[in-house]
């Protein structure tokens, strides 16, 4: 049964969806036809920890909400019931998301990516997926940073390692011979 949204509702629902979307680094639908209230509720319950914005919208309303947004080139694939999943802080969280919960329960269908303004099918999933959230990202940074440092501190330390190994070497043989 279809409940009939007032003129008002619809408006402040394409502005707040527009303004998520605004904000998102991307996006990702998916349909859910076939899930239960409690397996949309633990995906609901993992968006929030994952700080994924989830919504079911009627596709005429996102595709309103999605005009001068970074993810209007999603209109063309709203169609059936789908679920919109925006991510905030990490481009590939609602990739993550999706195909982290499609693999205990095959009813819900990757449909379409958007990832700063390009539109990639379901077979990208999993290159979204992996994309590294920030703080993997800074440690990435950080350890290539410090690479050549730890380099430069082994090698002048290497001549007095060196020095070291040739005496006590020297000092084993004396012992020996003696």
């Amino acid at each position: 049964m279809k409940v009939a949204l007032r003129l008002e509702d619809k408006k402040a629902i394409v502005a707040q969806v527009a303004q998520v979307a605004n904000n998102a680094l991307s996006a990702a639908a998916a349909h859910y036809r076939g899930l239960t209230v409690t397996e949309m509720n633990e995906l609901r319950s993992k968006a929030r920890e994952a700080k994924v914005y989830l919504r079911v919208i009627r596709n005429t309303l996102a595709r309103r909400a999605f005009e001068n947004t970074d993810f209007a080139c999603m209109s063309e694939v709203l169609t059936g019931p789908l679920l919109l999943a925006f991510s905030l802080e990490s481009p590939g969280a609602a990739a993550r998301l999706f195909r982290d919960f499609a693999k205990e329960h095959e009813k819900l269908e990757v449909r379409a990516l958007s990832l700063e303004g390009k539109l990639l099918g379901a077979d990208q999933l999993k290159a979204v997926a992996s994309l590294p959230t920030k703080e993997e990202a800074l440690a990435m940074l950080l350890s290539v940073m410090k690479a050549p440092i730890s380099k430069f501190v082994r090698t002048l330390v290497e001549p007095q390692s060196k020095l070291v190994r040739t005496i006590a070497a020297v000092r084993e043989s004396k012992e020996k011979a003696a």
